[in-house]
């Protein structure tokens, strides 16, 4: 810890560094990027001094803080995972970090999380902090031995360009560039002058379009590049009731799951790694966050090993690729009225304008190709809405840019919501929510005939069947 945390805070404090260096250069006096260092650095081994904690038989503590003290405590039997974290730093020193989640979605002072861990202490942490799902794993275990569910492969690399993670890095670098007030020093540099020069020779069309081609490879290559270092090695592992998630290459992290908590699975397929045949497969379970790397199980990979890991999780096939029921003709025509709105509302401003200045071609192509690409956008988004129920499962389908599958176990279902906006009843169909400890915690069936409504609520739940609302 004496050498981590004085080397994680110098690179937590870049921003100020930078800013030391900045006011050092303009006064002539580098003592200030000195006295910032070694304060960043003095505080960072202070937190050695100033970090304990405590595991006693029904709670945790963990006490920290240099300037504030602060005290975190959790109750044993509210812990839902335990996940591990190694930077490259703690893996050359044999450490990681070790995180206790009971479901909250905390952040900064308020996390409890064990920072420089050996990491052979980690087996021993873990199985007394999940010590009723651990005993009930090897007592499983001793029956019928675990086995790996999946394991990631080089050829999911081909869905890494296709979400923006790396125009979004470029982003942030450039607003990182500028706040730190490099941005002058920028404009002003031997590659900015030859750019300006390549605009003025070339033309600022090309010299436009080259630059868009450079960011598109550049973010490209940032993409498959996060996505190696971020889930290279990955393993999917189940031991009876626990789940082990394991990833990373630089930074190695480790997520362990009580299955007796698994409430279902979401399948996600954003547009581009659909038409490649890939899905993003999370897990819905108590005590996890249902969105972002908390309920990742596995990366966009080919649909059928995300189907295939979430069949063996929650045990029906059907559910997890069967066939839905379509939400019948008013579901339908809501879907085009709304995707072929703005096109025409475009075109009418066209044939308007025209009435009074000259439109050119393009400007009329260029509504048609709006008009066709809204008309397929509806059109799927048309073969994606749907639903399945019995009395175990719920399914819920929907979407194009992102398509859906929720697959919702019934008995973690604790409430019912049937919405209806303006147009919603005037089409007949209404919006049948239901609510749930896990995941995100409300899973929407959208644009269901409102007759159908109650009734498919009272399959999944009989209780609601039975009540008098429902009936009336």
């Amino acid at each position: 810890m004496l050498l981590v945390h004085p080397v994680h805070e110098v690179l937590r404090q870049i921003p100020l560094l930078v800013g030391a260096v900045v006011v050092g250069s303009a006064t002539g006096n580098s003592w200030w990027t000195v006295a910032i260092v070694a304060l960043t650095i003095a505080f960072g081994v202070l937190r050695w001094f100033t970090t304990t904690y405590r595991i006693e038989t029904d709670e945790v503590q963990l006490r920290t803080g240099v300037l504030q003290r602060k005290v975190v405590s959790l109750p044993r039997n509210r812990i839902r995972s335990v996940q591990t974290d190694a930077r490259l730093l703690h893996q050359l020193l044999g450490l990681t970090v070790l995180r206790v989640s009971t479901g909250q979605q905390v952040r900064g002072d308020t996390e409890f999380a064990l920072d420089a861990v050996r990491v052979e202490e980690v087996p021993r942490l873990r199985s007394i902090l999940l010590a009723d799902s651990l005993a009930a794993a090897d007592q499983a275990e001793a029956q019928a031995p675990g086995r790996q569910l999946a394991r990631w492969q080089l050829s999911w690399l081909r869905y890494s360009p296709l979400s923006f993670t790396g125009l979004a890095m470029i982003l942030a670098a450039v607003g990182v560039t500028y706040q730190a007030g490099l941005g002058a020093i920028l404009e002003h540099s031997r590659l900015a002058e030859s750019g300006r020069d390549a605009a003025q020779r070339f033309g600022v069309v090309a010299s436009v379009a080259v630059f868009g081609v450079v960011v598109v490879l550049a973010s490209v290559g940032l993409s498959v590049l996060r996505s190696l270092v971020t889930f290279g090695n990955l393993t999917l592992r189940r031991d009876a009731e626990v789940l082990h998630l394991q990833h990373g290459l630089l930074r190695k992290r480790e997520h362990t799951f009580d299955m007796r908590r698994l409430r279902g699975g979401t399948l996600r397929q954003p547009l581009l790694v659909r038409l490649l045949g890939g899905a993003r497969l999370d897990a819905v379970m108590t005590g996890v966050a249902g969105a972002g790397e908390a309920s990742l199980l596995l990366p966009p990979c080919p649909v059928r090993t995300a189907e295939s890991v979430l069949t063996d999780l929650i045990a029906d096939v059907n559910t997890v690729s069967g066939p839905v029921r379509g939400h019948g003709p008013a579901a339908t025509r809501r879907r085009w009225t709304r995707g072929l709105v703005f096109p025409v509302v475009v075109a009418a401003g066209l044939v308007l304008a025209a009435a009074f200045v000259a439109v050119p071609p393009w400007a009329w192509i260029a509504v048609a190709a709006l008009a066709l690409t809204c008309a397929l956008l509806a059109a799927d988004r048309v073969r994606a809405l749907g639903h399945r129920v019995d009395d175990r499962w719920l399914v819920a389908r929907a979407g194009s840019l992102e398509r859906r599958r929720d697959c919702i176990a019934a008995e973690g279902i604790i409430g019912w919501t049937v919405r209806q906006t303006f147009f919603q009843r005037r089409a007949g169909v209404a919006t049948l929510i239901a609510a749930t400890a896990a995941g995100v915690k409300h899973y929407q069936v959208i644009d269901v005939p409102a007759e159908l409504s109650w009734s498919i609520a009272g399959t999944a739940s009989p209780w609601v069947a039975d009540s008098e609302w429902a009936r009336s």
